[in-house]
């Protein structure tokens, strides 16, 4: 039988009032606690509390306070990642985000859904689906990322975007919800 944990990274069904995953919650929630109170100058301490966090990361990489997540462990961030002020991460599935990406403010990407039928969605159960963004990515702000979308490599995504699907790379992309508008030129 599986775990709940194993349910939520295969994207299925799964509760996440758990007692494994609520402790993980927790544990990220204490983290992050640390991380956004720590002075600016401060830059050792808080890159020991995000390595420690995150499942993955380049050597050169910085996200400004405040910083929210989920459970931290399934976000891997490439080389040279900046994320400016608000950045919100449920990390249910995975998000994977490539090098030289940057997040403007107030950056939202969800890994975590809810079913439809109401009764199920009553009875505590969600779903996750992972986010993949590409190297050379920049994401401007109040950009809204929803569950299983993949960026392509050397897109601009347009402030205030709602992005509900996949957008291929070398294009910028804006609206609600998020259409590729051009192609940028290689």
């Amino acid at each position: 039988m599986k775990t709940e944990k194993e349910k939520m990274l295969g994207g299925e069904l799964y509760n996440a009032m758990d007692p494994v995953l609520y402790a993980e919650r927790i544990r990220a929630k204490e983290l992050l606690y640390d991380y956004n109170h720590t002075r600016p100058s401060e830059k050792e301490i808080r890159e020991r509390i995000l390595r420690e966090l995150l499942g993955g990361t380049g050597n050169d990489f910085l996200i400004e306070q405040p910083f929210n997540c989920d459970y931290g462990y399934n976000i891997r961030v490439g080389e040279n990642f900046y994320a400016n002020v608000g950045c919100t991460i449920l990390d249910v599935a995975p998000v994977t985000i490539g090098d030289n990406v940057m997040l403007a403010p107030n950056v939202n990407i969800y890994t975590a859904g809810h079913p439809l039928d109401a009764e199920i969605r009553n009875s505590g159960l969600e779903y996750a689906y992972p986010v993949n963004i590409g190297n050379n990515v920049w994401i401007g702000g109040n950009v809204t990322i929803v569950p299983g979308v993949t960026i392509g490599a050397n897109t601009v995504i347009g402030a205030g975007s709602v992005v509900t699907k996949d957008i291929p790379a070398n294009v910028v992309a804006v609206g609600n919800p998020c259409q590729v508008v051009r192609e940028i030129p290689k």
